[in-house]
């Protein structure tokens, strides 16, 4: 469908998105095609001791590494794990979780601040996800998935609310109520999971997200 302006020349009237962006479906792909290589090789279809363990190796974010307690294994570890991390998971459960939320809050977000500042808060998110657990963990245990780049998108969809509230001089408190439950949330899953939850990841995230928000990435 064409309007026309003012001026008489013809305007394109573009039909609003139907589904997320190509590049967020890229990214899943990717996610998704390493997750189910070590899912079969899980079941022992190829890769005879198995390549789950061998990719958190190489890719997970190892707070030790990190401290200098453990010598990486590769020239340039501790820099990539950074954002290697966050392309493992530990399965298609915690796989499709993270999928679900990257599709859904980053068709809003990249709608709001365009498609490059959405992947700049995505790698943020993901570097600072890590850096706050490396700063706060003291675990051996490895560290994974795409949760830290997550909670990027919800700090920044919440720093977009915030400012659209206090512009429009609409109460916070929903805003509040929000960031409570996210916490509450966290614990939840924290004791549920026997401490096997990064939200340090979480946290580290969900600030980038937020003070991107308030600054590069504003509505």
């Amino acid at each position: 469908m064409k309007l026309t302006s003012s001026r008489g020349r013809p305007v394109a009237r573009t039909a609003p998105q139907a589904g997320a962006p190509g590049f967020l479906w890229w990214l899943v792909g990717i996610m998704t095609a390493i997750e189910v290589i070590l899912s079969l090789s899980d079941t022992g279809v190829f890769g005879g001791q198995g390549l789950r363990w061998p990719a958190f190796v190489l890719g997970a974010f190892w707070q030790p590494v990190l401290a200098g307690t453990v010598p990486p294994v590769y020239p340039g570890q501790t820099v990539a794990m950074f954002i290697s991390y966050a392309f493992l998971h530990g399965g298609l459960a915690h796989l499709a979780m993270n999928s679900v939320v990257l599709l859904s809050l980053g068709k809003f977000v990249s709608a709001q601040v365009g498609v490059a500042r959405t992947l700049l808060v995505l790698f943020l998110s993901a570097v600072a996800g890590a850096a706050c657990f490396g700063l706060l963990s003291s675990s051996a245990a490895p560290m994974i998935g795409a949760s830290g780049a997550v909670f990027g998108l919800v700090g920044l969809w919440q720093a977009i609310d915030y400012r659209m509230r206090r512009r429009a001089g609409l109460s916070l408190q929903p805003i509040l109520r929000a960031i409570l439950g996210l916490i509450a949330a966290n614990i939840a899953l924290l004791v549920i999971l026997s401490g096997g939850l990064a939200w340090e990841a979480h946290l580290g995230g969900w600030i980038a997200g937020w003070l991107a928000g308030q600054s590069f990435a504003r509505r």
